[in-house]
């Protein structure tokens, strides 16, 4: 027998986003995200209220970062949701976080965090919090990368969010062959 929940924003995973941006002094911003991801090709979306100093800074600057929460983070992950740069505007050095400049766009990458999407900014709408960003690079720390140089999910340890019991979690071990497994059903 199946639980009625209603009407909800239950989805397995959710991955924990950490969103860069620059704010109008050059300082590097972190925020927390889980209600996004792959929109198109080269397009990711992610919903984040306007009441947030990173979509400020991300209309101001046309750029954004979008990295991959990891186990090893945790704390720091947790704690960007949860202190907003505006008011606390040093809140990447206070979790211990580097940041440097992305390669193709404007908008920090932070050496702690492994995986990072570079994003453009395409559109963002205040009534539905919807921010759209076209991905011009992703880049990878070597230490997470298998031996065909491709990222590694069990290097990298990624963490989603779990909504309805407000947990993280770390992806587990490989289920199957995506566009494989399949075919002996055919």
């Amino acid at each position: 027998m199946r639980k009625n929940f209603g009407a909800k924003h239950i989805v397995y995973p959710q991955p924990v986003f950490i969103i860069g941006s620059y704010d109008e002094t050059g300082t590097p911003n972190a925020m927390t995200a889980a209600w996004g991801g792959i929109s198109d090709d080269t397009e990711l979306s992610i919903c984040v209220g306007k009441r947030h100093k990173t979509v400020g800074n991300i209309l101001d600057r046309g750029a954004f970062t979008v990295s991959m929460g990891v186990k090893d983070q945790v704390v720091a992950c947790d704690y960007f949701g949860l202190v907003s740069g505006n008011t606390e505007p040093n809140q990447v050095e206070k979790a211990g976080f580097h940041a440097r400049k992305a390669e193709h766009v404007d908008a920090p990458i932070f050496d702690e965090l492994p995986l990072a999407v570079e994003c453009k900014l395409v559109s963002y709408d205040a009534g539905t919090g919807r921010l759209v960003g076209e991905i011009v690079n992703v880049c990878a720390e070597e230490q997470i990368l298998n031996e065909n140089g491709m990222v590694d999910p069990a290097k990298l340890q990624p963490l989603t969010y779990d909504t309805m019991n407000k947990a993280y979690w770390i992806l587990g071990e490989k289920a199957g062959n995506a566009y494989h497994d399949g075919l002996q059903l055919k």
